[in-house]
């Protein structure tokens, strides 16, 4: 028994933020009724490349939209209308990542739902916020990281400002942080019987995310800059180090950390070198900490600075992406794992990072378009054939 089975979500998305805060909750048993625009082919993830599966689906489709049902619906006819109401009269909560405008002017907002169900959860995700001069313009991932300053505050100081790595970091964290809100929105709701409206947008949630040095510029004037080889902002030494063969991430956090460290590449004296011997001076002395720490890291592979320093201090490999998937603690933990497509009976994916129980929860592909209309005693729609 998943703990979200009794959740019914009806959720108008595409692409990338609403869709993952909503696949998180189909895996942990929530019912995700997809609603997919039949007038335009659907989600436009189903038809972004480059691998597809069979026509109208995609690898990048599914990795936002496992375990989750489809409904082909035409919202601008009245029939595709009353169909969506009634999907809704029946559910927990209705969920959209539309442009800020759009909610209130489709009746999608909990003034216009209440009357069809007073305890309806109405979740919107969007660029700006609904509430502002912003509100009707569109806004994407990568455009948030630009004006939140994530991407000035990372690369190498030499270097020109970056987005993070990893793909729709902020899309995917805005999707966690809906899903968090709509939780408490349908505790409360269930609990007085009257829903609400649930705002989270791509920007608040971006600027969120400075976290710590948000709060120092607020306060203290303090502009907080890139730092080389991804060193942490005032402790030291926490970055990235060369060994014979790779790099290593290593943290000493603490006094203790630093010690450990010293006497593992044969330095003890200097825990107690002055120059190192509080957080303060470690910070103040980096550059010296790094020539003396590199020296000696680099006399040895990787494979024995983990071994040598796993269990007495932070560190970690720094792999490419090919070796970080390849990790055989990953078999270990059962994070990839084997969910069958139609297409592809082997499709490997990455498992849900919750555990119930220490048990990983179970997924499954996300419907073809449309093909649970049925299910829920709607007509079939007459869809776009697929297109690559």
């Amino acid at each position: 028994m998943k703990p979200l089975q009794d959740l019914k979500i009806v959720s108008i998305e595409q692409f990338g933020a609403a869709p993952y805060g909503t696949m998180l909750l189909a895996e942990l048993g929530a019912t995700v009724i997809k609603i997919e625009n039949a007038a335009i082919g659907g989600d436009p993830a189903r038809k972004t490349g480059p691998y597809y599966l069979g026509e109208n689906d995609s690898e990048y489709f599914q990795s936002f939209n496992s375990s989750k049902k489809s409904v082909a619906l035409d919202l601008r006819s009245d029939e595709g209308r009353k169909a969506l109401n009634g999907l809704i009269a029946k559910a927990d909560v209705v969920m959209n990542n539309l442009r800020g405008d759009l909610p209130a002017k489709m009746g999608l907002d909990y003034p216009s739902l209440a009357s069809v169900k007073s305890s309806i959860v109405c979740v919107h995700i969007s660029a700006y916020g609904r509430d502002n001069e912003r509100t009707a313009r569109p806004g994407y991932d990568y455009l948030m990281q630009a004006e939140s300053g994530l991407m000035d505050l990372t690369g190498e100081p030499d270097g020109p400002p970056s987005r993070i790595g990893a793909p729709s970091m902020i899309d995917q964290t805005t999707g966690l942080t809906a899903a968090v809100g709509l939780l408490a929105a349908v505790l409360q709701a269930r609990s007085t019987g009257k829903g609400c409206d649930v705002d989270v947008s791509l920007f608040e949630v971006a600027v969120h995310q400075l976290g710590y040095v948000a709060r120092w510029y607020l306060n203290e004037g303090h502009v907080s800059v890139r730092q080389q080889r991804s060193a942490h902002y005032s402790v030291a030494p926490v970055q990235t180090f060369p060994t014979a063969d790779g790099w290593v991430f290593i943290m000493c956090m603490t006094d203790k950390f630093w010690g450990e460290l010293a006497s593992a590449i044969g330095r003890p004296e200097l825990a107690q070198d002055i120059r190192f011997a509080t957080m303060g001076n470690r910070q103040k002395n980096r550059d010296a900490i790094t020539e003396i720490v590199d020296a000696e890291l680099k006399k040895r592979p990787s494979s024995y600075w983990l071994d040598k320093l796993g269990s007495r201090l932070p560190i970690a490999p720094v792999l490419d992406l090919a070796s970080a998937l390849d990790n055989p603690f990953l078999k270990t933990t059962d994070m990839v794992r084997t969910v069958p497509h139609p297409a592809m009976p082997g499709m490997r994916v990455l498992g849900n990072p919750i555990k119930i129980n220490g048990r990983r929860l179970e997924q499954s592909v996300c419907s073809p378009m449309g093909a649970d209309n049925a299910e829920f005693g709607l007509p079939a729609v007459a869809l776009e054939p697929g297109r690559r």
